[in-house]
């Protein structure tokens, strides 16, 4: 009678599944973080498994679905998923930086009220003003750089 070796085949199958999947986990890490687009076709290459096997993996196939579905948005430019911004924290990043621009603009005309006022107040008192620059003024509309 021959000795019963399937608990050996049966450990060697569950270590050949559990390094399958840890290949096939690292490959979506590595084209997310890549920015490549995350398709069966590209994780079965880069992971070296069939896409019939991946499609057998329920947890798989759902975050290659959502990493897919994510790839379909046009974005400029190509960031992990993890990254990647939510509508909500975009929409509140820039209702801070709005707000942030009517303080400035705020600021910039109330400085501009009290440096006429001091300049009126020198005029009156006699004290010669500051010589007018020479290059053009910039009304608080204009962005960027002088």
């Amino acid at each position: 009678m021959r000795a019963d070796n399937s608990s050996h085949l049966v450990l060697s199958a569950r270590r050949r599944h559990e390094l399958t999947r840890a290949k096939t986990v690292r490959a979506l890490r590595e084209l997310d973080i890549a920015g490549v687009p995350v398709t069966f076709e590209a994780v079965a290459r880069a992971a070296e498994v069939s896409r019939s096997w991946l499609y057998t993996q329920p947890d798989l196939r759902d975050e290659i679905e959502r990493l897919r579905a994510l790839d379909r948005r046009p974005l400029p430019t190509r960031a992990p998923a993890r990254q990647r911004g939510s509508d909500a924290s975009l929409a509140g990043r820039l209702e801070i930086a709005l707000a942030r621009n009517r303080d400035l603009t705020a600021d910039n005309q109330r400085l501009r009220r009290q440096l006429a006022h001091a300049l009126g107040q020198l005029r009156a008192a006699g004290i010669p003003a500051l010589e007018e620059p020479t290059a053009p003024r910039h009304t608080s509309i204009t962005i960027g750089p002088c």
